[in-house]
């Protein structure tokens, strides 16, 4: 009875661990999916360009690579939110031009939209 419940728990471990993908197969999953609805839309231009992708992915992926990209992603855009809330204040301290505020403002919230896109996205 022991070694039923140890073996079992050991399937489960193993059923898991199985099932963990990594980021470059999450990766190759996304584009190939991508690749099927350019298919399904008889968009052939779209299909060439992301089978190359899907063919360089398979060669070159790591999974530390697509982390480090993605923190350089996250990075930018970090320093992009940082350079419109620059331009916010700048413009809230040069005067009173209600529009230019506004546009600043629309500007910054994209930027941090923008962000947490990023910062969701698991590559």
């Amino acid at each position: 009875m022991k070694y039923q419940i140890i073996f079992g728990i050991s399937l489960l471990t193993l059923a898991t661990f199985a099932q963990a993908d990594t980021l470059c197969q999450q990766k190759v999953r996304s584009i190939q999916q991508e690749i099927d609805i350019a298919q399904k839309h008889d968009n052939q231009r779209r299909v060439n360009g992301l089978e190359r992708a899907l063919t360089e992915t398979r060669a070159n992926c790591s999974d530390a690579g697509l982390k480090e990209a993605h923190q350089e992603k996250i990075k930018e855009h970090e320093n992009k939110v940082t350079e419109r809330e620059q331009e916010l204040k700048q413009e809230k301290a040069e005067g009173d031009d209600r529009e230019k505020i506004a546009k600043r403002e629309k500007k910054l919230a994209e930027a941090q939209y923008e962000l947490k896109e990023v910062q969701a996205a698991p590559y």
